[in-house]
């Protein structure tokens, strides 16, 4: 993976897993129980401070019965689907989440850490095949079919039955655990690269993500489609009989294991990479601020604000409507797709390298405030593509085959819906959220 354009500047990230006094003394546990979206803040109104959310959302998320839903919908705020992304960040650890897959051809769940730098450690699941769990990981991005092992799911299928995915992940180890079952073991010293004389391993700050997603989509290239079984069938029982697809979450257990050995640690309050190598001797733990200004600020520029309305008059209309727009341009990007950046591979918006879609908006890392591995999704600036817990506990949602209810339970269909550029909660060269957990 290129890094010529990365800029030699520090870019600061929130640290997840650190007590606040004792950072090399304790370990830290964290059990988030996903029975309600309290806690959850949609990323078009995310600035940084993690001590005011848990998670970040784009799409729509959903309450049912004391589980959280993640939704796909042909149309509206989830029709590139739904992501729930920690605003905490983990430097190795052991993380678990509770979960039930959705199901069909195209549609894709995903339990994913994932880093800045693009280095990712995956539980995917594809619908077309509810008996296996798809274990893979990433290093900055770079693409590597052979990392990718399925591993088999007993007694229920992914989406039938609860089950338990865990990623235990340490300096120079991780592994992939199915209810409790040790799955897979991946050696770091397995990983050495001989051509970049680095270990492919990933090994800096990750969030957790959740995410839904319509690999599937006729937009997505042939490799995409390919890999998810075919394209999503919108006309399907459980779209039938809610309006949308969905992945069920209950619980997302995070255990953070201590600093590594010889780490600059110099505060507690956030990760900052300090080169642009990216590696694990690259991050520093300090007391850096990370809370942004506005959705237009970035880790070089913490304080940039939106323009002041210009005055009404009849000299200054016309420059400050030429004002106006220029702000409003710079303040969108592209339709989002989910989960952003990555969940479907080495961050590339939902595209297989090989597939034939670009998949490169805002990847290029070169510091520009919209790459990074952020969670981009659908909704207006006033993130009204996340609904409320309240109102999304009444939704007419109906499990498995049961299509006998007609409603439909969506949120008003809001085609093209557009994010703001700084919207991502993780953005790179930009301040990512507080790490108290």
């Amino acid at each position: 993976m290129e890094h010529a354009e990365w800029e030699p500047i520090v870019w600061v990230v929130a640290i997840p897993c650190i007590h606040t006094r004792w950072i090399h003394v304790y370990r830290l546990r964290q059990d988030y129980k996903l029975n309600t979206l309290d806690g959850v803040t949609p990323n078009t109104e995310y600035l940084g401070d993690a001590s005011k959310s848990k998670w970040v959302s784009s799409g729509t998320p959903k309450v049912f019965q004391d589980q959280v839903l993640l939704t796909l919908s042909e149309d509206g705020a989830s029709s590139s689907g739904t992501l729930l992304a920690s605003t905490s960040y983990v430097w190795y650890g052991k993380v678990s989440a509770q979960m039930k897959s959705s199901r069909g051809v195209g549609v894709v769940s995903a339990f994913i850490l994932l880093s800045d730098v693009k280095d990712e450690i995956d539980f995917e699941f594809v619908g077309a095949d509810l008996q296996n769990a798809q274990s893979n990981f990433y290093y900055q991005g770079v693409t590597d079919y052979n990392n990718e092992v399925n591993l088999p799911v007993s007694k229920g299928s992914t989406f039938d039955t609860y089950h338990t995915y865990e990623i235990d992940w340490k300096p120079d180890q991780i592994t992939w655990s199915v209810d409790g079952k040790v799955m897979r073991t991946l050696e770091k010293s397995k990983t050495f690269n001989t051509t970049t004389n680095t270990y492919h391993y990933p090994q800096t700050p990750a969030r957790v993500q959740l995410s839904l997603w319509p690999a599937g989509s006729s937009k997505n290239g042939k490799g995409t489609i390919e890999w998810s079984g075919g394209l999503v069938n919108w006309n399907s029982p459980d779209v039938q009989a809610n309006g949308y697809y969905y992945a069920l979450f209950k619980d997302v257990n995070v255990e953070c294991y201590d600093t590594p050995p010889g780490a600059n640690v110099t505060g507690s309050k956030a990760y900052i990479y300090t080169s642009s190598a990216g590696t694990n001797a690259s991050i520093a733990e300090t007391n850096d601020n990370t809370v942004l200004k506005s959705l237009l600020a970035t880790g070089t520029d913490m304080n940039k604000d939106y323009s002041k309305p210009a005055k009404v008059s009849d000299t200054s209309s016309a420059s400050g409507s030429t004002a106006s727009s220029s702000a409003a341009a710079a303040a969108t990007s592209e339709v989002a797709t989910v989960p952003g950046l990555t969940g479907a591979g080495p961050g590339t918006n939902g595209q297989r390298p090989d597939s034939g879609g670009s998949g490169t908006s805002g990847n290029s890392g070169s510091g520009s405030g919209s790459g990074s591995g952020s969670g981009s999704g659908s909704g207006s600036g006033s993130g009204a593509g996340t609904s409320s817990a309240a109102g999304s506990a009444a939704t007419g949602f109906v499990q498995g085959d049961n299509s006998n209810s007609n409603s439909k339970g969506n949120s008003a269909p809001q085609k093209g819906e557009r994010v703001l550029q700084g919207s991502m909660f993780a953005i790179l060269v930009a301040l990512l959220g507080m790490l108290v957990l």
